[in-house]
């Protein structure tokens, strides 16, 4: 497994040369969320479907 430097320098490495900053950060950013999202799965921390469109629901109000 790739230690988080390793990561980071990776995602960095795959974009293109005349990326911005910003590009950059959101990639960094994304990758975060998807490794969250995927230890969070992991640890069974995770609602149902219907738990989630209820939840939608109230912010729409």
């Amino acid at each position: 497994m790739l230690s988080v430097k390793e990561q980071m320098t990776k995602i960095i490495q795959e974009q293109p040369d005349d990326c911005s900053y910003d590009e950059i950060l959101r990639e960094l950013a994304f990758a975060r969320m998807i490794e969250r999202g995927l230890e969070n799965s992991n640890a069974n921390r995770t609602i149902s479907n219907d738990e989630m469109k209820r939840r939608i629901r109230t912010w729409q109000r």
